[in-house]
C-alpha cells in the first residue's frame, strides 16, 4: 500500500472543507469573482485536487500527484495574490462590511496553509513514489 495516500487524502479533504467555508464567506459578503476567476476556482482550486485524489488510488497515481502539486501551487498563488497582494473587495484588508468578515479572513489564512501543505505533501509523495519505483 502506498504510504502517501493518507496525507494526500487528508490535505485534499481539508482543503475542500476550507474552500466551502470560504465560499460561504464570499457569498455572505457579496464578494464576487469575475468569470475567468470563477472558472479558475472551480477547475484548478476545487475540481483538480479532487480528481488528483481519486486518481492517486489508481495506476495513474504519479500523474495524479503531479496534478495535485500543480493545482495546489496554482491555488496558493491565486489566493495569496487576491487575498493579500491585489487591492480589491477580495483582499482581506478591504472587505465590505458584514458579519462574515472574520470567517473570510480565517479561511483565507487556512487556504494558504492547506495549499502550502498540499504542495509539500505532493512533493513528498512524488519522492516516495519515485523511491518505490526504483526499488522495483
Amino acid at each position: 500500500m502506498a504510504t502517501y495516500r493518507f496525507p494526500v487524502t487528508a490535505v485534499v479533504v481539508g482543503h475542500l472543507i476550507v474552500n466551502i467555508l470560504h465560499g460561504q464567506a464570499h457569498t455572505s459578503l457579496a464578494v464576487g469573482l469575475s468569470n475567468w476567476q470563477q472558472i479558475y476556482v472551480v477547475t484548478v482550486i476545487l475540481l483538480a485536487p479532487l480528481v488528483a485524489l481519486v486518481f492517486s488510488f489508481t495506476r495513474y497515481a504519479r500523474a495524479a500527484l503531479w496534478l495535485l502539486l500543480l493545482s495546489m501551487l496554482g491555488a496558493l498563488i491565486f489566493g495569496v495574490c487576491y487575498h493579500y497582494l491585489i487591492i480589491s473587495p477580495d483582499h482581506v484588508a478591504h472587505l465590505p462590511p458584514g458579519d462574515a468578515r472574520g470567517m473570510f479572513r480565517v479561511t483565507a489564512v487556512l487556504l494558504v496553509a492547506t495549499e502550502a501543505l498540499g504542495v509539500v505533501v505532493a512533493v513528498r509523495a512524488l519522492a516516495v513514489r519515485s523511491r518505490q519505483m526504483l526499488k522495483g
